[in-house]
């Protein structure tokens, strides 16, 4: 593991390229390691992740500010990914394919050898683990790079790897500024894959730089969700996963559905049950801070521009008005009405609690208003009419989408975006071919 704290560009590039030499070092013997000696390390990891619980969610709570249940559900996640993915690394790793009889034709699937994982301040652990976990697992070595405001879990999950087995070099940290460090590594020539989760602006860099290399990535980049409401549907339910939707994590969640669209003929009932329920997730309660100071100011901003534009509070748009949460990054979480989809509140990711509601009278024109976003991470619908489900789940253009429940996430379920919301896939089966690249192999069989 190697550690680096408030550099210069010189000294980051140093580091991460000590880091890198150091996973390539030890590639070969991780890559050729038996599956099941991989996969009991992973699992050795994910157990351990467990026992070392408080201590985790202490780091994670101190660095974040967010509620302990909060902090320890996430970790716990982190340690299922460690544990689904050690008990994947016995799949077989190609196919033979019936070509010719005079030819034994097969695919494998390799390691890229050196991945970079770049992960954001939000879910600190969860997302290095949802990453690395499919990465190590698919016989890749690691060179992670954490925010560097909530990187002691990352560096906490490198320490205990080492102790339960994973390979010196294998896993390495390098902790720092995203400008410096997280730039070294996707311009470094050993790194031959990243997976990065983080905003737009950041995203698109490193693509600029990927594609001078020809490198391939996963990019989990932002999203403006569009949850629809029908006016079949269990209403007070619906009102319940619409607020869980966008204030989970104080909304600091890029698949936050933070648009909710409401058939005109329940709007007004439906909006004042959602405004009830918010008004049950108390700042400092149910509702933890922003994480970072920039943060902080960036929701205040967006509570400006709603109100500029038009946009009516129907509950929040200021920060939390409790004395005891003063100067702690709190705010309120917002419901506004009165928006259209033209407006900035409904078209920019807020990265906070704040929800637009926009009506709307057709199903086709629910559609188009959930397609017409620069996004597409998540969909939500909720109604009883399962046809409707169906074809609207086809036509909204997200790479996931929930019917009648929010964020159903699993480690099971594949994660990705569609348009601005990046490409690639994380969790599931699916992310170990992310994770490895294909070759076909075919051998001539000799006459007798």
């Amino acid at each position: 593991m190697t550690a680096l704290q408030d550099t210069s560009l010189t000294d980051a590039q140093r580091a991460v390229d000590d880091a890198c030499r150091a996973a390539a070092a030890a590639a070969p013997n991780w890559r050729y390691l038996a599956s099941f000696d991989r996969g009991r390390v992973l699992m050795a990891i994910a157990r351990r992740m467990l026992a070392d619980l408080d201590e985790l969610v202490a780091i994670e709570c101190a660095e974040t500010g967010k509620p302990t249940a909060l902090a320890e559900a996430e970790i716990r996640g982190a340690a299922e990914y460690f544990e689904f993915y050690a008990s994947l690394v016995h799949l077989p790793a190609g196919d033979v394919l019936d070509v010719r009889s005079d030819l034994h034709v097969y695919t494998v699937r390799e390691p890229f050898g050196v991945v970079g994982v770049i992960t954001p301040w939000n879910l600190p652990l969860n997302q290095a683990a949802r990453a690395c976990a499919p990465a190590l697992a698919a016989g890749n070595v690691v060179v992670a790079k954490p925010a560097e405001t909530t990187s002691g879990t990352t560096v906490a999950l490198a320490r205990i790897a080492l102790e339960e087995g994973l390979p010196a070099g294998v896993f390495n940290v390098v902790t720092g500024p995203g400008a410096t460090v997280g730039t070294a590594i996707v311009e470094h020539p050993l790194v031959r894959k990243v997976a990065f989760t983080g905003s737009v602006p950041v995203g698109q860099t490193i693509g600029r730089i990927a594609a001078e290399r020809i490198l391939p990535l996963t990019l989990e980049l932002g999203g403006k969700s569009a949850n629809i409401v029908f006016a079949d549907a269990d209403l007070d339910f619906a009102a319940t996963e619409a607020v869980r939707a966008f204030t989970g994590n104080a909304g600091q969640v890029c698949s936050s559905g933070t648009r909710l669209l409401v058939e005109r003929s329940i709007h007004d009932e439906f909006v004042a049950k959602v405004v009830g329920v918010t008004r049950r997730q108390r700042p400092g309660h149910e509702l933890g801070p922003m994480i970072t100071d920039k943060q902080y100011e960036t929701v205040q901003h967006y509570f400006r521009v709603a109100a500029e534009d038009g946009a009516v509070a129907a509950t929040g748009g200021a920060i939390a008005d409790d004395p005891a949460l003063a100067g702690k990054r709190y705010v309120e979480p917002t419901v506004y009405t009165g928006v259209s989809n033209d407006m900035r509140i409904a078209r920019e990711e807020v990265f906070g609690p704040v929800l637009a509601v926009i009506p709307f009278d057709t199903e086709a024109e629910a559609i188009g208003i959930a397609n017409d976003s620069e996004y597409g991470l998540v969909g939500g619908v909720f109604t009883n009419d399962m046809s409707r489900a169906f074809r609207v789940a086809t036509a909204i253009e997200a790479g996931q989408v929930y019917i009648n429940s929010w964020s159903t996430q699993s480690v099971q379920m594949p994660f990705g975006g569609h348009k601005a919301s990046g490409y690639g896939r994380e969790k599931g089966i699916e992310a170990l071919a992310h994770y490895s690249h294909l070759k076909s192999v075919s051998v001539r069989i000799s006459s007798p």
